[in-house]
């Protein structure tokens, strides 16, 4: 994006350098040119014209010149300069009759306005040619040829400045309307978690506070197994809700590991074991394998055993416990099968997420 920038800005610098290009060659060193000029003139004038003319597809475009345009395009201005100063008549080089040396600075800058380095060497290379020519002038025209030397070169270096300049501020600019943009999502996103953790919670306290309220008015009997597997399953459920946004490697085993360490908390027996390597299980996921496994819990009354299997295509959590639950096969959400069976005393629930 910062590169995109910086082409933006050079592009935009190119159309208004062939416009300042052409005007000057045209509205004011076409003055300089009569029926009496010499040929190397005309032809000088007329290669300049051509040189203009071959970068225009690409700037109107706002496209960098390739490197074929920059080839011929150099040695052309430049060898165009040189002829048009050579017939210039002695004491008359930087003034202007020597339309040349001014004008082929603003086609350099031009072509060579994204490669500063050879633009600096090709400028060099003209003033160089320029003052072994003026070498013979007397010396009193000296200071008058280095003022027009220098207005002429420092406004087209200082374009170049300019160009650069604009260029690295616009990347700045837009790599902090970037950040800008990244901050202002992160913060977006923080706010949208805050609310669905904030949502979530107030979704589980609304079923626990339904049950306090009733232990409290006496409509519910604490010696009750029905309530106290009600208490079971709230305080199970409260457990995996804080232990689904700590920052662990496997979520799904730490969340089900807070289930069972509820369950061990009621005296209940229960064992553990986790086969296959961690998966990366969504979070509504989650909840849906891990619902229905806490709610066996919750009802199992002395020992339970949990399993944990991942595989390739599917991730199963089960837990056999002797709980009384209905037998049959329940539909699950997000994708998730639960399914449940009597096996003498013992009840297997388990809930299986197919992968994609």
């Amino acid at each position: 994006m910062r590169e995109r920038s910086a082409v933006e800005v050079y592009a935009t610098m190119r159309i208004a350098l062939l416009v300042v290009a052409l005007g000057v060659q045209f509205g004011l060193c076409a003055r300089q040119l009569g029926g009496g000029s010499h040929v190397l003139s005309w032809s000088a004038f007329i290669v300049l014209g051509c040189v203009s003319a071959l970068c225009v597809p690409w700037v109107v475009r706002g496209r960098a010149l390739p490197g074929v345009v920059v080839a011929v395009g150099v040695p052309a201005s430049l060898a165009a300069a040189w002829l048009a100063s050579g017939v210039v008549p002695d004491g008359l080089r930087f003034q202007a009759v020597d339309w040349a040396f001014g004008l082929v600075g603003w086609h350099l800058v031009l072509v060579l306005l994204d490669r500063v380095p050879v633009l600096l060497a090709a400028m060099g290379a003209h003033l160089g040619v320029s003052a072994v020519q003026f070498l013979p002038a007397p010396v009193a025209e000296v200071g008058a040829a280095g003022s027009v030397v220098f207005g002429a070169v420092s406004l087209q270096l200082a374009v170049v400045v300019i160009t650069r300049m604009l260029a690295r501020s616009r990347a700045e600019a837009v790599a902090a309307a970037a950040e800008h943009d990244r901050q202002a999502a992160r913060v977006r996103h923080a706010e949208q978690w805050e609310c669905e953790q904030r949502t979530a919670f107030a979704g589980r306290l609304g079923a626990v506070l339904p049950l306090l309220a009733d232990l409290a008015d006496g409509v519910l009997d604490p010696r009750e197994e029905d309530t106290r597997r009600r208490c079971a399953l709230a305080a199970t459920q409260l457990r995996r809700l804080f232990a689904e946004h700590d920052e662990v490697p496997d979520p799904l085993v730490h969340e089900i590991t807070a289930c069972v360490v509820v369950a061990e908390r009621r005296g209940l027996e229960v064992s553990l074991a986790v086969g296959g390597v961690p998966a990366d299980v969504p979070a509504e996921v989650r909840r849906a394998l891990i619902g229905p496994v806490a709610a066996a819990l919750a009802a199992a009354r002395e020992r339970a055993k949990v399993s944990v299997l991942r595989t390739g295509d599917d991730v199963r959590v089960a837990v056999v416990g002797d709980a009384r639950i209905d037998d049959g096969t329940a539909a699950g959400i997000a994708g998730v099968e639960v399914s449940r069976g009597a096996y003498g005393d013992l009840v297997r629930t388990e809930t299986r997420w197919r992968r994609s």
